[in-house]
C-alpha cells in the first residue's frame, strides 16, 4: 500500500485572491426601482439650486471641509507657500514657485529626474493641503509634499520613507492617482470612465466638490417639485424626491457617511442606494490586515468600521448626535458633547482618576484615542472602547493609557485599572477576537464562541469569519455554513470568501442559494465561489442564477482594471475558466503597473508551472524573492518549484529558509516534511512534521504524514493517535481509507 502522498505541486497552493482586500470598483447592473426613480430620472443640478430654500444650510456647508475637498488652484483656495519655497525630503529637493498666474511645483518625476508641474486643483483644507497636477491620459496625481496648515510649513507625509521612481507607491504612480484613489470622494458624482485599451481616463464631476448633492442625490426632481408649489398645497413626496440620509435608525445616516468614511471597496461607479450597504460597497473588517488584533484601528479606517464595533452603534447613535451633517463640527465642546446622554457622574474624579485642573484630559482621551495619519492628521478611533492595558500585557495590543504614558509600561497601567476598579473587566469580544486572531490551536474555540452571542457586533462577526478560512476543520467549516444564514450581509459576504477554501462538496447546497442573496455583493462572492467547481457538479437548479449572477461577476472584474489587484482578480479569473493566455497577460499586466505585487508573481509562476515553464516560473519567483528577501511564502514557493526542477539542494534550503522565517503555513510543514523523507532524513523530517502538527493540530494532511512516517518506521502506537484523529477529521475521504483498515479504525 503506498501510503505516502507527493509533495505538492507549486500550483496547489495558488493564492487566489478576494475583491474583500483591495480598494476596487464593481458593476452596476439590477438596480432597483427605488433607485431608478430617485437616481436615473433625476439630474444633478447643483448648490446653488439648494441656496434659496435652504440658506442656512448652505451657510453651514459653505464653511466646512466638504466644502473645500476640492477646489480650482487661485489665490482664495491655495493655502501653501508657493513664494519660490523649497523643501528637502528623504532625498528629494522640492521648489514652490508662481508663474504668469499659476503655481507650480518642480519636484522628481517618474524618470526620476525634476520637472515642473503645474497645479490645477487645491485637495483638502486641513488640517493639511495637498495639490493634484496633470499627467498624460487623463491622470492627475498627488504630490507627497503637503502644507501643513496649522504649522503653515511644507511637510513629507511619510517622513523617512524613500520611495524609488520605479515604485508604484512613488507620488507620480498609481498609488496616489486621483482618478482611482481618491476622486470620488472630493467631488460630486464622480465618473472615472477609465478605458482599458487606452490606459487612460476621462473623470468627470457635476460638482468640483463635496456639495448637498454628494449626500442627497441629485435633486432636479425635488427642486422643480418645490418650483411648482407642491409643498405649499401639502403634498409630501417620499424623501422630498432625495435620498434618504436621516431616520429612526442609525444606519440610513451612516449609510450615508460611510462611502467616504469608510476604508472600502465600491461596488459599482454610481450608488444603488437599496438601504443595504453591500449593494454599494464593501468595507473592510477589524482583523489584523488593518487594525489591531483586538479590533482598535491601526491603519487608515476612516470610521466607519470601528464606530460599527462600538456600543453607540448598538444603541442607535447615529453621525449627527455629535457632529452637525452640514458643517461637519462638533456640536459640543468638551466633555459636554459625551454628556449629552451619559451621566454626569462620567465627568469627576472617581471615573476620570485625572486631576482635570493639572492635566488635559477629557473623554476622548481615553475611550478614543487618536493616531497620526498623512503626517499631521489625528483622527480618533470611534470604537468607544474601554482602556484595557491588560490586554497589552497580555497580547501586545496598544491601550490608551500608555498612548500617553509612553515611559510607564502596560503592566503599571493595568495594575492601576485594578486599584481603581477592581480585578475583573467586563466582558468584551475582544477577549475572544484577539486569540481568535492568533490562528493556533485554541483559535477556534474563541473565534466560534463570537457567534454564540447576539450583542457580538455583527463587522466582528464577520471578522471571525474571515479567521476561520484559515483553520480547515470540520468545526469551522459548520461555523461558516451557518454564518450564510446570517441576516448581515457582511457575515454573509465574508463566510463565502472563507468557504472557498474548504472542499467543495461541503457547501455546493449551501451556497447555490447565495447565488439570489438581496445584496449584490454576495451573489458577486457567490458566483465567484462557483468558479471554482467543475460545472458537471453544479445541480441544475443553481443554471439560471448562476448565469445572472455571473454576469454581475464578470462586469464587476472588468471594471478594476485601473487597478494593479483588479488585473490579477481578473487574471485569477481567467485562470479558473483555464483561459492561461489570457490569465498570464493580466497578471503580467498588473505587474507592470505595480512592480511590487508578490502575490500576482505567485499565480504567474504556478501558471507558467503548469504549461511546463518552469525557467520562467523560476525568474518569476527569484524577482519576488528581490522585491521582498524576508517573505516566507517566496522562499516555500521556491522549494516547490525546485524540488518539481530535482534541485534538491536548492529545494532544501529555501524550505529551510522559510520556516526559519516563521512561517505558520501547515502546508509547508507538510511538505518539507515530506520532501526529508524522501531524502532519507527521518529524525529531521520527525521533527518538522511536529512542528506542523503543534502550529495545526487538526489539520488533516499533517495528521495523515506522522501516521505514515510512524507506521512505516514500526512505530504503530506512536502512529494511533495521528491516525484517530484523522478518523475523527476526514472519516469518509477516500484517500485515508487504506490506512484506516491498517490501522483498524
Amino acid at each position: 500500500m503506498q501510503h505516502r502522498r507527493p509533495i505538492l505541486s507549486l500550483l496547489s497552493i495558488l493564492i487566489i485572491l478576494v475583491a474583500a482586500t483591495t480598494l476596487l470598483e464593481y458593476c452596476r447592473p439590477g438596480e432597483t426601482d427605488a433607485a431608478k426613480n430617485n437616481e436615473a430620472k433625476a439630474t444633478y443640478v447643483g448648490d446653488a439650486s439648494c441656496q434659496g430654500c435652504h440658506a442656512k444650510e448652505h451657510a453651514l456647508w459653505s464653511g466646512s471641509d466638504h466644502f473645500r475637498a476640492m477646489m480650482p488652484a487661485n489665490d482664495s483656495t491655495v493655502l501653501g507657500d508657493f513664494n519660490n519655497a523649497s523643501f528637502t525630503a528623504d532625498g528629494v529637493t522640492s521648489r514652490f514657485f508662481r508663474k504668469d498666474g499659476h503655481y507650480f511645483i518642480n519636484t522628481e518625476g517618474p524618470d526620476g529626474a525634476n520637472h515642473d508641474y503645474e497645479v490645477l486643483h487645491t485637495f483638502g483644507y486641513k488640517p493639511l493641503q495637498q495639490y493634484l497636477v496633470a499627467f498624460p491620459g487623463g491622470r492627475m496625481q498627488v504630490p507627497r509634499v503637503s502644507w501643513d496648515v496649522v504649522k503653515r510649513k511644507w511637510f513629507h507625509q511619510y517622513a523617512g520613507q524613500k520611495i524609488d521612481h520605479h515604485d508604484w507607491l512613488h507620488w507620480s504612480r498609481g498609488g496616489q492617482n486621483w482618478n482611482t484613489m481618491c476622486a470620488s470622494c472630493h467631488s460630486t458624482n464622480l465618473q472615472k470612465n477609465y478605458a482599458p485599451e487606452a490606459d487612460s481616463f476621462h473623470t468627470t464631476w457635476s460638482t468640483i466638490t463635496v456639495s448637498c448633492e454628494s449626500c442627497h442625490g441629485p435633486a432636479s426632481k425635488h427642486v422643480d417639485f418645490a418650483k411648482s408649489g407642491g409643498y405649499r398645497k401639502g403634498e409630501k413626496p417620499e424623501h422630498g424626491y432625495l435620498l434618504p440620509v436621516k431616520d429612526s435608525l442609525n444606519t440610513t445616516m451612516i449609510n450615508t457617511c460611510a462611502p467616504c468614511h469608510a476604508r472600502k471597496s465600491d461596488i459599482g461607479q454610481t450608488a444603488l442606494h437599496t438601504g443595504e450597504i453591500m449593494d454599494d460597497l464593501i468595507p473592510e473588517i477589524p482583523t489584523t490586515e488593518h487594525f489591531h488584533a483586538d479590533g482598535q484601528v491601526n491603519d487608515e479606517d476612516y470610521i466607519y468600521t470601528s464606530f460599527l464595533q462600538s456600543k453607540m452603534y448598538r444603541r442607535n447613535v447615529q453621525c449627527s448626535n455629535c457632529h452637525d451633517p452640514h458643517s461637519g463640527k462638533r456640536l459640543l465642546m468638551g466633555n459636554a458633547l459625551c454628556l449629552q446622554c451619559h451621566a454626569k457622574t462620567y465627568d469627576d474624579f472617581q471615573h476620570q482618576r485625572h486631576d482635570v485642573a493639572r492635566v488635559q484630559i477629557g473623554c476622548e482621551s481615553c475611550h478614543m484615542p487618536g493616531k497620526l495619519y498623512m503626517g499631521n492628521d489625528l483622527r480618533h478611533d470611534h470604537g468607544f472602547r474601554v482602556p484595557r492595558p491588560d490586554q497589552s500585557v497580555k497580547y501586545g495590543t496598544p491601550n490608551a493609557c500608555n498612548s500617553c504614558h509612553k515611559d510607564k509600561k502596560a503592566s503599571w497601567a493595568a495594575e492601576a485599572v485594578v486599584k481603581w476598579f477592581g480585578p475583573t473587566r467586563k466582558p468584551h469580544f475582544s477577549d475572544d477576537l484577539i486569540p481568535g486572531s492568533e490562528l493556533n490551536a485554541q483559535s477556534e474555540a474563541h473565534l466560534t464562541k463570537l457567534f454564540s452571542d447576539t450583542a457580538i457586533p455583527a463587522i466582528v462577526k464577520a471578522a471571525a469569519t474571515d479567521y476561520l478560512r484559515q483553520i480547515p476543520t470540520r468545526g469551522s467549516l459548520s461555523v461558516l455554513l451557518g454564518a450564510l444564514r446570517d441576516e448581515d450581509a457582511q457575515v454573509r459576504y465574508r463566510a463565502l470568501r472563507s468557504l472557498v477554501n474548504f472542499p467543495s462538496a461541503s457547501w455546493i447546497d449551501a451556497v447555490g442559494p447565495m447565488l439570489q442573496d438581496k445584496a449584490r455583493a454576495v451573489r458577486i462572492a457567490a458566483a465567484d465561489a462557483f468558479s471554482q467547481v467543475d460545472p458537471q457538479q453544479i445541480p441544475a437548479a443553481y443554471s439560471a442564477p448562476l448565469s445572472k449572477a455571473r454576469m454581475e461577476l464578470t462586469t464587476y472584474l472588468g471594471d478594476q482594471l485601473d487597478f494593479p489587484v483588479g488585473n490579477v482578480m481578473l487574471a485569477d479569473h481567467y485562470l479558473k475558466q483555464n483561459d492561461l493566455f489570457n490569465a498570464e497577460r493580466y497578471y503580467r499586466r498588473g505587474l507592470r503597473m505595480d512592480s511590487m505585487m508578490n502575490y500576482a508573481r505567485f499565480n504567474l509562476s504556478s501558471l507558467l508551472n503548469v504549461q511546463r515553464k518552469n525557467d520562467e516560473a523560476l525568474k518569476v519567483l527569484q524577482d519576488a524573492e528581490r522585491t521582498d528577501p524576508k517573505s516566507e511564502r517566496v522562499q516555500y514557493n521556491l522549494a516547490l518549484l525546485y524540488a518539481e526542477m530535482k534541485d534538491d539542494k536548492q529545494a532544501s534550503a529555501c524550505f529551510a529558509k522559510a520556516v526559519s522565517l516563521g512561517s505558520r503555513d501547515p502546508r509547508l510543514y507538510y511538505n518539507y516534511g515530506l520532501f526529508l523523507q524522501q531524502a532519507r532524513k527521518g529524525a529531521e523530517a520527525e521533527k518538522v512534521l511536529l512542528k506542523g502538527y503543534a502550529l495545526a493540530p487538526d489539520d488533516a494532511e499533517i495528521n495523515y504524514a506522522l501516521a505514515v512516517f510512524y507506521l512505516q518506521a514500526g512505530q504503530v502506537s506512536k502512529a494511533m493517535p495521528y491516525a484517530s484523529a484523522l478518523k475523527r477529521l476526514e472519516p469518509d475521504d477516500p484517500n485515508y481509507q487504506a490506512l484506516f483498515k491498517q490501522m483498524g479504525i
